[in-house]
């Protein structure tokens, strides 16, 4: 069971390292440093914007219900 949980978590992991590389850059930080300040100031209004929040934190509860289990199944012993 441990090692089931372990290859979930790796794969929300890279996922969710995908996930929040394709978010828009909302501006004041390293965005702007690269070019990423001339982008438009609708923010997250779009549907495709709005359904990459949901997919990113979904997959981040999957990901912390990973994390939760590891611990309990590591600190219990597997019981």
């Amino acid at each position: 069971m441990e090692t089931l949980f372990t290859i979930i978590l790796v794969i929300t992991s890279l996922a969710l390292i995908m996930l929040v590389l394709l978010h828009k850059g909302r501006g004041g930080g390293l965005s702007d440093m690269f070019g990423g300040g001339v982008s438009s100031g609708l923010g997250g209004s779009s549907v495709a914007e709005r359904n990459l929040d949901r997919l990113t934190v979904g997959m981040g509860l999957i990901w912390a219900a990973c994390i939760i289990a590891l611990t309990v199944l590591v600190a219990f012993g597997g019981v």
